[in-house]
């Protein structure tokens, strides 16, 4: 195994790692805060790190897998560990591609990628699925994608610009 490649997995695990404890941790500390529609998760701000390495791709999936796990134990069923899935690897690999596309060095277009594919995704998986009973109701899926993406603008653009301006300045995280 080369040096690059023993580096992705353990960029690509330990970033797993970080989203899965602190978004069950956050679970614990204050229920349903990382879970539900109306959702602040902190770590949502760790997908800017997609800007700094391709390893937090399968790492941001990898750990979006492993704390939905816990909501599947919550009640909320494996739709949540499928499609929160899906949409954090949707918005990685968006936010991957669009990381150089920056105003005032900042890229704005991919910092919207979270809100754009949870709030798409996961507000019809709450709508359909839970509200719904497999029945879509156009209305509840604006209002619940509506939540989930207020929530990921939230989380992304007051914690992960930030991060993001720490990051570059510190030239902490080199491709």
């Amino acid at each position: 195994m080369t040096k690059k490649s023993t580096r992705y997995i353990v960029q690509g695990a330990i970033i797993a790692a970080l989203y899965a404890v602190l978004t069950v941790g956050q679970n614990l500390l204050i229920p349903g805060s990382a879970s539900m529609a109306v959702q602040f998760r902190v770590a949502e701000a760790m997908t800017i790190l997609a800007f700094f390495t391709p390893a937090a791709i399968p790492g941001l999936t990898i750990g979006c897998i492993i704390a939905n796990i816990s909501s599947v134990t919550a009640g909320l069923g494996f739709y949540d560990m499928i499609f929160g899935s899906i949409a954090t690897l949707l918005a990685a690999l968006s936010m991957r591609a669009l990381r150089n596309v920056c105003i005032k060095d900042i890229p704005f277009i991919a910092l919207l990628m979270p809100a754009v594919f949870n709030g798409l995704i996961i507000g019809f998986e709450i709508d359909f699925f839970f509200m719904g009973s497999m029945h879509f109701n156009f209305i509840n899926f604006l209002l619940q994608g509506g939540l989930v993406a207020l929530g990921e603008l939230v989380v992304v653009f007051v914690l992960g610009i930030p991060l993001t301006i720490i990051l570059k300045k510190r030239n902490i995280i080199k491709e």
